[in-house]
């Protein structure tokens, strides 16, 4: 996984619906299920979605705490 990526995801916020403002490594995990079924959008918000859908997943919050501590 690209680290620009990751960046993004901590830094880049929802753009629209219920969590508008949010922070894409904040959004709940059962928003991107839901997302998931419904299909992400397309282009960068829906990848930087998909990307956070599969570390909420797969338990690798990890990674963004860690990336957090580093950009602060």
């Amino acid at each position: 996984m690209q680290k620009e990526i990751l960046v993004d995801l901590i830094t880049k916020k929802m753009p629209f619906g219920k969590y508008k403002g949010r922070l894409i490594c904040d959004i709940p995990e059962h928003y991107l299920v839901w997302m998931h079924g419904k299909g992400f959008p397309e282009g960068k918000l829906g990848m930087w979605l998909h990307t956070m859908y599969e570390i909420r997943i797969n338990g690798l919050e990890y990674l963004l705490v860690e990336l957090k501590k580093k950009i602060k």
